[in-house]
């Protein structure tokens, strides 16, 4: 059987876009499934800049990182999640070794009203790590449910708004079902996943790709037609 690929390991650094203690101090629940939820885990000094260089999505759907245009600060935050620090906490916490497990990140910034339908990850999936990266949220919608079965979104036993800087993690297993209300305009939210081997992330993000480049599509003939229909009046 063929080893996964070891990833090239990013240094040690002084984290300045996230509160790794408050991941070391946080508590795993392991049931239904192994989770755990820390609220305000990018810091709020680093808060208004990594908004700031966020990437521009004005499509719903997720989009693999690479394929994405942002700024310095976004990008170093990108780089403490996927470090050997953050990597070796979650090790620790979930018991899972990452060392030589690839990871993946999609960036999401637009909800559309059926998103959020019931499911659970791929199986290719390890660890699911959820960044919130929106305001105070208001919205009946949009709360991210942790599910104890497939079939209904009250059965829940944990509600993740999508605060700002709010973590989730959870091990992906047969039984982490999870969705939400649903809800229709921004919601940012970054996915980073430890997955298999490297075949997954470019089976993975090869899909987005394909699945991005059509919804940019669809998107600028709607728009040409609206313009069209506009001149013809």
């Amino acid at each position: 059987m063929t080893q996964p690929s070891p990833q090239p390991k990013l240094p040690l650094m002084t984290l300045k876009t996230i509160n790794i203690d408050d991941l070391r101090a946080a508590t795993v629940v392991m049931e239904p499934f192994p989770h755990l939820i820390v609220p305000g885990f990018v810091r709020r000094e680093a808060l208004d800049a990594i908004q700031a260089d966020y990437p521009q999505l004005e499509l719903p759907g997720s989009f693999p990182l690479p394929t994405l245009t942002y700024g310095k600060n976004f990008k170093l935050m990108m780089d403490e999640i996927r470090g050997s620090e953050m990597a070796e906490v979650i090790s620790q916490k979930f018991k899972v070794d990452l060392k030589c497990r690839p990871t993946m990140i999609t960036v999401r910034g637009q909800c559309r009203a059926k998103d959020g339908q019931i499911h659970t990850d791929s199986k290719t999936k390890i660890i699911t790590v959820l960044i919130y990266m929106n305001g105070k949220w208001e919205a009946p919608g949009g709360r991210l449910r942790l599910l104890r079965s497939p079939n209904n979104l009250n059965d829940s036993f944990a509600e993740v708004p999508p605060d700002e800087g709010t973590l989730l993690i959870f091990r992906n297993q047969a039984n982490a079902w999870h969705g939400h209300e649903s809800f229709e305009g921004q919601r940012r939210a970054i996915q980073l996943n430890w997955v298999r081997d490297i075949g997954v992330v470019w089976r993975e993000q090869t899909r987005h790709k394909i699945s991005a480049y059509f919804k940019r599509l669809r998107a600028r003939k709607n728009a040409e037609k609206t313009l069209g229909n506009k001149g013809s009046i």
